[in-house]
């Protein structure tokens, strides 16, 4: 019996170690799949991160230009009111001037010619009187 239980054993013994092998070797096998495949979505995602990037520069760009095209419209706008303002202008100075009118045109009340105001009296200033200084000999 013992031998039959011996030989079992040993049996079992090399099938598990077998087992453990295949799986550890699977494992591995595993291991280095996944890291492929994580290099792979590594060099995926700085493609789409610098595609990104380069869509988000493009369309600042755009609405810069976009902007200067606003402001350049604007100040032609601007130029265009005016030409049309010196037109205006330019078209009320050509006209006839108006004729002056016949009778003078008189003030209703004759402004009457102020009284020279007084000048301030002046004040007679106090001679500055010089300061004593006391000053004590030292001994």
């Amino acid at each position: 019996m013992k031998s039959a239980t011996k030989k079992l054993s040993s049996e079992i013994a090399q099938t598990i170690s077998v087992k453990i092998e295949s799986t550890v070797a699977g494992s591995k096998g595993i291991k280095k799949s996944i890291e492929k495949a994580a290099a792979k979505l590594a060099k995926k995602v700085a493609k789409f991160e610098k595609e990104a990037l380069k869509a988000k520069e493009k369309e600042a760009k755009k609405l810069e230009k976009k902007s200067k095209d606003k402001k350049s419209g604007k100040k032609e706008k601007k130029s265009g009111k005016n030409a049309k303002l010196t037109a205006l202008v330019a078209a009320a100075t050509t006209k006839a001037p108006v004729p002056a009118p016949a009778k003078p045109v008189t003030p209703a009340k004759p402004i009457a010619a102020k009284a020279p105001a007084k000048a301030p009296a002046r004040t007679v200033a106090k001679p500055a009187t010089p300061a004593t200084d006391n000053v004590e000999e030292v001994k």
